[in-house]
């Protein structure tokens, strides 16, 4: 998998985090609920990514 792809994975991730974060702290249940689904689409992807690595490899 190119590297772009994890980074972007990566970043998609760490926005979903911020996102649950900002949703915890202003007490927004769907910006929190949409921050944690972001960063389960973004481990899905990174699981993806390396199990085409380890074909790969």
């Amino acid at each position: 998998m190119g590297l772009g792809d994890k980074a972007k994975h990566l970043a998609e991730e760490a926005e979903g985090k911020a996102k649950e974060a900002t949703g915890k702290l202003t007490d927004d249940e769907s910006k929190e609920a949409e921050g944690k689904a972001q960063q389960a689409s973004a481990n899905l992807k990174q699981a993806g990514d390396d199990v085409k690595d380890a074909f790969k490899g």
